[in-house]
Parts: C-alpha cells; sequence; structure tokens
C-alpha cells in the first residue's frame, strides 16, 4: 500500500525529527519526484524547481532567507520554521562570544599557538606575554539586548545571572516574550538608547528590509569607546564596512559574529564564527521535532503552528470529513464558501477562519463527506489559493 505522504528531505534531518513520521503514512527521502512536503536545513530553494505537488515547506531552524516565501505564498503553501527550539544553543554561544571579547582569547589563543614550544625560556614568555591580554569581567558590566524574542530573552536572563545589568530594546515584543523577560531588564527607547549605553551590545532581530543595517555608520559613532558589538542572529543586520570603520577608529573594541564575511575574517579585532549558532545535537534535534510535528498537524488534520506566512489556525476535529483553505484575505470569502457548501447539501458542523497580512486560512469540518466536484468548485472562486480535502483516516 503506497504512503499518503510523501516527503523530500534536502538536508540531513536529525533522525529523532524523523521518526515521529509513521512508515505506514510517510515516505521519506532524499530523490522524491513528487513531494507533498520538503523537510530543509539551510539548502537554498531560490533556484529550486519546486514540484506543484508540494503543500507545505518546513525548515528546520528560525529564518526563512533560504526559502522562497513569498512565492509559495501565491500557491497557498505555508512555510513552518521552529523559533525558540535553537535558542538555548544561540544564547550559550552569545555568552562564549561574551567571554571571548572580554578576556581577550582569541589573541591569546594566537600568541600561544605562536610559542617556540622547545625554547628554554618558554614559561617566561608566557609570563611575560600574558600581560597583553588582559581583560575584563562580566559582572558589574552593561548589556544591550537588541530583540526579545525567545534567545533575547534567553541571553538578557543569562547575564543578569552572570551580574551584569541588562538593558533591552524590541518595539514589537510579544505577550510571551514579555511574560519571560526578567523584571531586572531595563526598557530602552530605541536602539540608539541601548548602542549609547551599553559596554556589549546582542542584536537578536530577523534580517528584514527594516532591519538590514540596522546598525550602521551613523549609530555605531554612539557607541562606548571599546565596546563589544555581538550578531548571532543573521548577516546584512550589521553594516560590515561600517564595523571596520568604527574597529579600525577605536570606537569598537570587539566585533563577535557568526559570519565570516570576507570583509572582516581577517581584522584582529573580529571573532568571526563558521555559523555555530545551532549547531549542536540538542538544538538540531529541538528543530526536528519540532516542524515534523507540525508538518503532520497540518498534512493530517490542516491546523497550522509557526508558518512565517499563515495564520495560526487550530480546530479540534468534531467530524470526519475536513476541508481547508487558503486563500487572498479579501471580502465575501466566507460567505462564497459557505453558499457553495450549502448548495452542495454539505452541512458546516464547524468553522475556524484566521487572516495574516493579505492570507486568510479556514478549515472547515462537515458532517458528510465531499465529492470531487465541490472541491473542484471552492478552487474556481476567485481568491483562492489552495483547496484540500482532508478525511479522517
Amino acid at each position: 500500500m503506497a504512503s499518503r505522504f510523501q516527503v523530500l528531505v534536502l538536508n540531513e534531518i536529525a533522525g529523532k525529527g524523523l521518526e515521529r513520521l509513521p512508515a505506514d503514512i510517510y515516505s521519506v527521502g532524499k530523490n522524491v519526484a513528487e513531494p507533498d512536503a520538503i523537510l530543509v536545513r539551510s539548502a537554498d530553494m531560490h533556484s529550486l524547481d519546486i514540484a506543484p505537488t508540494v503543500q507545505a515547506i518546513c525548515r528546520a531552524g528560525a529564518g526563512t532567507n533560504n526559502i522562497p516565501v513569498k512565492a509559495m505564498s501565491a500557491r497557498g503553501v505555508p512555510v513552518f520554521n521552529a523559533p525558540g527550539a535553537n535558542a538555548n544553543a544561540v544564547k550559550e554561544l552569545v555568552l562564549a562570544g561574551m567571554l571571548m571579547a572580554a578576556r581577550n582569547l582569541a589573541p591569546a589563543q594566537r600568541f600561544v599557538q605562536g610559542l617556540d614550544r622547545a625554547s628554554a625560556d618558554l614559561d617566561k614568555t608566557v609570563e611575560n606575554g600574558k600581560k597583553a591580554f588582559a581583560g575584563f569581567e562580566l559582572a558589574g558590566q552593561g548589556l544591550g539586548v537588541i530583540g526579545l524574542g525567545r534567545v533575547g530573552c534567553l541571553v538578557a536572563d543569562a547575564a543578569i545571572k552572570l551580574g551584569m545589568n541588562v538593558m533591552g530594546f524590541d518595539p514589537e515584543i510579544t505577550v510571551d516574550a514579555a511574560w519571560s523577560l526578567p523584571s531586572q531588564v531595563k526598557k530602552a527607547g530605541s536602539v540608539n538608547e541601548v548602542l549609547r549605553t551599553a559596554q556589549f551590545v546582542s542584536v537578536h532581530v530577523p534580517l528584514l528590509d527594516a532591519t538590514r543595517h540596522l546598525v550602521n555608520a551613523d549609530n555605531l559613532k554612539l557607541m562606548r569607546p571599546g565596546a563589544v558589538l555581538l550578531n548571532f542572529s543573521r548577516e546584512g543586520i550589521i553594516d560590515d564596512a561600517a564595523v571596520l570603520q568604527a574597529l579600525d577608529a577605536g570606537q569598537l573594541g570587539w566585533y563577535v559574529c557568526d559570519f565570516p564575511s570576507p570583509a572582516i575574517i581577517d581584522h584582529p579585532k573580529v571573532v568571526a564564527l563558521p555559523h555555530l549558532g545551532a549547531s549542536t545535537r540538542e538544538a538540531e534535534e529541538n528543530c526536528a521535532v519540532m516542524v515534523v510535528d507540525q508538518l503532520r498537524d497540518y498534512l493530517e488534520h490542516g491546523n497550522v503552528a509557526n508558518a512565517v506566512n499563515f495564520p495560526n489556525v487550530n480546530m479540534a476535529r468534531e467530524s470526519k470529513w475536513r476541508v481547508a483553505i487558503a486563500n487572498a484575505n479579501v471580502p465575501n470569502m466566507l460567505g462564497q464558501i459557505s453558499t457553495d457548501l450549502a448548495q452542495a447539501g454539505l452541512n458546516i458542523h464547524n468553522m475556524v477562519n484566521k487572516s495574516r497580512g493579505d492570507m486568510a486560512y479556514t478549515l472547515v469540518d462537515v458532517d458528510s463527506p465531499v465529492d470531487d466536484a465541490v472541491l473542484a468548485q471552492l478552487k474556481s472562486i476567485h481568491g483562492v489559493l489552495a483547496v484540500r480535502y482532508l478525511p479522517a483516516a
């Protein structure tokens, strides 16, 4: 018997997640010609010919810049991610970055690697050389956190426990994030206030048109001399050219990031890591489990959680026969859907409709089977992007 769903895997996905796809329902592989869904990590999908059979794309991580989200929205295809699943891994790397800068660990390590191990004066050379790498402790220092999502909140909490004074800024903080934010975090009124005040500044915002070069030549001038700037969010949020100028001028003490661009990697005051933010066994497993569970709930029941281009919709099944409809967020859509179902003699048992920007999504449970003619009629409604029939197994 053929599997109900075919899943294409573009990168290595943690087995702890894949094992949550039952083999009697799902066929999973790297050479699936007509997939119902795609699981991806870092593979660039912008030049990929995405099959018309695809009903969902799942990114086992937070960012979705490698996925053509706009094109998928036009097809009524949700793009899922795993916000917060790798947050602890990123938090720990931010702490490591602060310690590397505060204790001058990168140049100290380079100094040790350059020692003549055969020298009779090795111990004396070490004792004399270590003076150049004296640093300072984190306790009592000020940390500014720009972006108070899951990662930003964890960074703030960890810094407070290390004895740091924390200031945060996020004009679009969610209710959940606000509840999880430690009360000791001082609220800043702007990015510039954070840059002007803190000895350490860590950026945790998504890369959007509005956040590209959020930290730039103009506002880097506001930072305290010798301040440390950390970026474990996305390349492009901070202007590399402006950072180099600030480092050379002594305005900035260190730049620690997860993005080794050609412009910055040779600078002695830059610590650039090779995209290690989510590279822990635990984070990869958490991301895989999260997106696989979201994918199953969508494919089998139509529920949506953590899609970057769809509203969150969850409706408990009260009927065997369910229809899921993705459509443009325009007037009278629900009326047309309800009319078509009524004219087909179908009684609506339950219905949920939600919208997000230009996208709307509807789940409808009816009291009897839905035939192909009704589904075709729903698909013909102007503005409808995708229709899926989800009878209970």
